[in-house]
């Protein structure tokens, strides 16, 4: 695949989905963003950048944790997120707060620029190789990068709950182009991330030392089994939705919504758990 063509429909899916992104009856990007920024720890008067920021589920804890002093700045392929990003600062009376439509794979900042890099399922969007020596050179000595991805094995689809994923089943997933199908894409992308070895080994050879991983069980509060389709065109997902036929699409639909709805608990709430994978570094020292 031609890879302005695939960074091309990354970006227009998620100009697209910016309108709803996260706020379409799901909780799950804004508290893992949360939980992302308070395991990176920014400190008062630090400079925070967050790739693919979205609409700041992780940007605006950084920037509340940095206060006056320091500065957030979120960078986005999308201009939809970045300008809803802008808005909400505004709203929130976030000086600090600044929005940026930028290609992520190629940062336009100085080196030494930042403190703490954060990155929110974004990632895994990039090509890690040659991407994340750009971002190293973005920071201090010793300044940190921490991001979140899904927390990838062979069996896993990326952006679904293992408790849902009996849903997509083979039929279905043959029905789209093989370098879009949800396992076949992530191993494309992310082989890297699968193993706890292999992230080290990349962030080393990136001019990142004391690499920590932390595995979690981030809940995922859902309204309905319609609400759960919605959002799952809002994410990654949607690079496998767009390509779906639409016979196999309402198919889809249609096992979705009844998962998710069996999932309902006694006080007729949906919780599911989503795995997700938090990797910590630091740059090293020149």
């Amino acid at each position: 695949m031609d890879a302005s063509d695939y960074k091309g429909r990354v970006a227009e899916a998620f100009h697209s989905a910016a309108p709803t992104y996260d706020r379409a009856g799901v909780e799950f990007f804004t508290p893992m963003g949360r939980r992302l920024a308070a395991l990176a720890a920014p400190r008062e008067g630090e400079r925070v950048l967050d790739v693919g920021c979205g609409r700041g589920a992780c940007l605006f804890p950084a920037a509340e944790a940095v206060g006056g002093s320091g500065r957030a700045v979120g960078i986005d392929i999308a201009p939809a997120m970045v300008d809803a990003v802008r808005r909400e600062a505004a709203e929130r009376g976030l000086a600090q707060v600044e929005a940026a439509l930028m290609d992520a794979e190629h940062p336009e900042f100085d080196e030494r620029a930042f403190d703490l890099v954060v990155g929110s399922f974004s990632i895994i969007f990039l090509a890690a190789a040659e991407v994340l020596p750009r971002y190293a050179r973005l920071l201090v000595p010793g300044g940190r990068l921490a991001f979140s991805s899904p927390l990838f094995t062979e069996d896993v689809v990326p952006f679904m709950p293992p408790a849902l994923e009996d849903v997509l089943t083979d039929d279905i997933v043959a029905a789209v182009p093989e370098e879009w199908r949800p396992r076949q894409a992530a191993r494309r992308m992310c082989g890297w991330l699968y193993e706890e070895a292999d992230i080290a080994r990349t962030l080393r050879a990136a001019g990142f030392g004391r690499v920590r991983v932390v595995d979690e069980a981030a809940p995922m509060e859902i309204a309905s089994g319609r609400d759960y389709v919605a959002w799952s065109h809002t994410q990654g997902m949607r690079l496998f939705w767009q390509w779906l036929p639409p016979g196999r699409a309402r198919e889809l639909t249609g096992r979705m919504v009844a998962a998710v709805e069996a999932a309902r608990d006694a006080d007729g709430r949906i919780r599911v758990d989503m795995p997700v994978r938090y990797v910590l570094a630091e740059r090293t020292s020149d």
